[in-house]
């Protein structure tokens, strides 16, 4: 039985969760985490007191804990990428160490009219779609979807998107490079037919990423990426001094996706 100061200044839950954390980040639990009764055993604590525990683990992310199902240990993303920096997938998974590949869902010309307004074209006007599904090592991390007019990215037709980033190519058949660009990034609840493509677990969410990117203040780019939740975070750094700030990258957008 492992023993709680009784009496003290320091409540119960928050001595256990301080324990918990010690121990989880000793890999005692790497194989499993025991449950709610399990605990209360080995604290000699009530359930409510067990129960306040881990609501502050779940919190931080360090569990994962569902109505009815027994805590278990929250994966570590194996993908890390700082927030407000002109980022590149493509370079995020190579700096992890892990091989990478697409595979073409399509790549091909169409018109679709919601998009093309969104790029600030005629509803009519042509445009290059290209679909992928992204893979970090042997399991899909992202399903990739972008449209850019078809009069300034037919080049690209020509291209092998199974290795090779999209903006690397823009730039190196059309000349094009991207200098600006917005995000608006979501977790959502995949539709099971993605979650089916991603191979994602059945509980974890995934991040909804839609960017808009332009050159010399013209549209050229409207892109919606579904990311595993499971696999990739995103980070930022704050300090006392400093405050909270969104962490710069000398990665430029000709590397990026």
């Amino acid at each position: 039985m492992r023993k709680l100061e009784r009496g003290g200044g320091e409540p119960l839950w928050k001595q256990l969760q301080s324990d918990l954390v010690r121990r989880l980040r000793s890999g005692e639990f790497d194989d499993a985490f025991p449950g709610e009764l399990a605990l209360v055993d080995e604290y000699a604590v009530s359930r409510h007191t067990v129960r306040q525990a881990l609501v502050q683990l779940r919190t931080d992310g360090l569990i994962v804990a569902e109505r009815g199902r027994q805590p278990r240990v929250a994966a570590t993303p194996e993908i890390r990428q700082p927030m407000g920096a002109l980022y590149s997938l493509f370079s995020s998974v190579e700096a992890a160490g892990l091989p990478q590949r697409s595979v073409v869902r399509a790549l091909d010309v169409r018109a679709d009219g919601v998009v093309a307004a969104r790029l600030d074209l005629e509803a009519s006007i042509p445009l290059l779609y290209l679909e992928r599904l992204r893979y970090a090592g042997d399991e899909p991390l992202a399903l990739d979807r972008v449209w850019l007019p078809a009069a300034l990215a037919e080049p690209l037709l020509a291209a092998d998107f199974t290795h090779t980033s999209l903006y690397n190519e823009l730039a190196n058949r059309t000349g094009v490079v991207l200098d600006h660009g917005r995000e608006d990034i979501r977790a959502v609840t995949p539709t099971a037919a993605e979650r089916k493509i991603l191979h994602g677990p059945a509980d974890a969410a995934v991040f909804s990423i839609v960017r808009q990117g332009s050159a010399q203040n013209r549209s050229v780019e409207w892109r919606h990426t579904i990311v595993r939740g499971d696999r990739f975070a995103l980070s930022a750094e704050f300090s006392a001094h400093a405050g909270y700030r969104l962490t710069p990258s000398s990665t430029a957008l000709t590397q990026a996706w």
